[in-house]
């Protein structure tokens, strides 16, 4: 009964990683909804064919568009899932952090750097300024609270 009058305290850390949390799947659902409205797949699908033709080996997969959204939505979806865990600061999902920020950082540099090559603003582009800070900010959280001893457990009545 103790321990549902006082749940156990989150570290500021904590807080602040699940905020950054938070805020990385509402910045991929922008950057989704983003790349939506400005016809990503057409992009995309001619250029995993190409690349498919040059690099047969290569699994790169085409969509078509509602497979894609509900693909992402989904993923997005669970992200916000496990937010509750993200603001205890379980370690399992700051070790899954690492490789989403690195993922989104990527993907964030790949509009912006397709933009400059082709000469035209990229599908996603707009919000891909958003997806860098966003992964930034939660890899730079993650890593500073791997590196924090957890706090004791709560004492027993």
């Amino acid at each position: 009964m103790k321990a549902i009058m006082n749940p156990p305290s989150i570290s500021d850390s904590g807080r602040r990683f699940g905020f950054a949390w938070v805020a990385m799947a509402v910045t991929i659902a922008l950057h989704v909804t983003d790349e939506a409205a400005t016809d990503f797949l057409s992009v995309y699908n001619p250029a995993v064919r190409a690349i498919r033709a040059r690099l047969p080996f290569l699994p790169l997969p085409t969509f078509t568009f509602g497979v894609w959204l509900t693909g992402l939505v989904l993923g997005i979806l669970v992200l916000l899932a496990l937010a509750p865990l993200a603001f205890r600061g379980k370690r399992w999902v700051i070790g899954v952090s690492f490789p989403l920020s690195i993922l989104m950082f990527g993907n964030g540099l790949l509009h912006i750097a397709g933009s400059f090559y082709l000469g035209r603003l990229m599908p996603g582009v707009y919000s891909a300024p958003i997806l860098l800070i966003a992964s930034i900010a939660l890899f730079s959280l993650a890593r500073r609270l791997r590196g924090e001893v957890p706090p004791p457990p709560p004492p027993v009545p």
